[in-house]
């Protein structure tokens, strides 16, 4: 993908509040573009508030507790918190964009019910107060959706068209899932540079596909910050214990923690079982390069080796012939030596009938999994400010 990234007006420096674009069929580039965009990094415990302009954080992050649990002080750290941040700038801002956990109605800036936001049940319009307080566009999304488009943007489907291109490969991708791995299991897709967003604001709610070893549960349960906990109890004859978190679980693993080292290996195994299960699932329906983001990444050696296992494993038709799950094979581009056979594919020179005419063609369907170039909170304040920069390109009347 280029670093051009979509199709506007030129971007430049103006002088009233709402900078905008002029010579239209020209292209912005982000990097060089002066906008301002606030950001927010939205978690249930703490609210962190930031600016971007030109790729770039132009303002130290401020922290302040985000107060879930009341709605009008929680409301008055949010335009608090933002106003901070203005006083800091060095010039106004063109539009607030961030994500904030749903259920959602994203498009008009409506928070619903949210577990860890008490305060919110009902729904509060959150977008639409935060516009007319500040007199400035407002952009809110799923955190899953913008961690996907910061990657595809910046980070790691570029990252991997440069390679290919660099290994003299034709191979290049257009379209990106993204996985975010924490406390839940989050998703989101970008197909050609748009970030999909879906009629409910409801696309890649990945959570609640079909979990693989429980029908009667949703995915996540056995995909997320819990499950790690509940399988390592029940396995190593313990009692749930929230207090051990999924890294002291890695640690017991790679024996540098007291504890249980095979229930450890075996929660991972089964989380990412559980996963692969999932990713194939979505999958299946997109066709897309993936990256992985979150904490729990950082255990990739531990449930890495399953979740591509379950991605690649094969169905058993009811005539016992085999197949495989997906109609490509993902790749672990985490691996030198899986990327060099990727990047290679299968190309044969075919002769079209009729004719001398040679032409060349890459039988080997394939796809890639990698984790984020950029960590999942940079990638999702950049898919923030990538998003924000889009729709002010698309709507002359913000």
């Amino acid at each position: 993908m280029e670093c051009l990234i979509w199709e506007s007006q030129k971007c430049k420096k103006m002088t009233n509040n709402h900078q905008r674009l002029s010579e239209p069929g020209q292209k912005s580039e982000i990097k060089n573009c002066q906008r301002i965009v606030l950001t927010l990094d939205a978690g249930g415990t703490n609210f962190i508030f930031s600016a971007i302009q030109g790729n770039k954080e132009i303002v130290e992050p401020i922290r302040f507790p985000s107060k879930a649990d009341n709605l009008e002080a929680c409301l008055a750290v949010i335009t608090g918190g933002f106003e901070n941040v203005m006083s800091k700038l060095p010039a106004n801002a063109d539009a607030i964009s961030f994500a904030f956990p749903g259920p959602a109605d994203y498009e008009n800036g409506i928070i619903g019910d949210l577990p860890n936001f008490p305060s919110f049940r009902g729904g509060i319009a959150l977008g639409p107060m935060l516009r007319e307080q500040f007199g400035i566009p407002v952009f809110i999304n799923n955190d899953g959706d913008l961690f996907a488009h910061g990657e595809a943007l910046f980070g790691l489907l570029p990252e991997i068209n440069n390679r290919l291109e660099a290994a003299g490969s034709s191979k290049r991708h257009k379209n990106l899932i993204g996985f975010t791995l924490g406390t839940g299991i989050g998703c989101g897709i970008v197909l050609n540079g748009q970030m999909l967003q879906g009629d409910n604001s409801c696309a890649a709610e990945i959570h609640n596909t079909l979990n693989k070893y429980h029908p009667d549960w949703y995915a996540e349960e056995s995909a997320c910050t819990r499950a790690i906990q509940r399988v390592y109890a029940e396995r190593s004859n313990q009692p749930f214990d929230r207090e051990l978190m999924p890294a002291d679980i890695f640690n017991i693993a790679m024996k540098k923690k007291e504890g249980d080292q095979n229930a450890a290996i075996e929660a991972y195994r089964q989380y990412g079982e559980n996963l692969g299960s999932s990713i194939a699932n979505v999958v299946a329906l997109v066709d897309g390069l993936m990256v992985l983001g979150g904490g729990i990444t950082g255990a990739w050696e531990l449930f890495g080796p399953a979740m591509l296992s379950e991605i690649n494993r094969q169905y058993h038709g009811v005539d016992g012939t085999n197949f495989n799950r997906l109609s490509y094979k993902v790749f672990n581009l985490q691996d030198t030596s899986s990327f060099n056979v990727y990047a290679k594919g299968g190309y044969k020179e075919l002769t079209v009938p009729g004719s001398q005419k040679v032409i060349h063609y890459d039988d080997m369907a394939r796809v890639g999994i990698a984790l984020s170039r950029l960590g999942a909170p940079k990638a999702i304040a950049m898919g923030a400010y990538a998003f924000a920069l889009q729709k002010l390109d698309e709507h002359a009347d913000f």
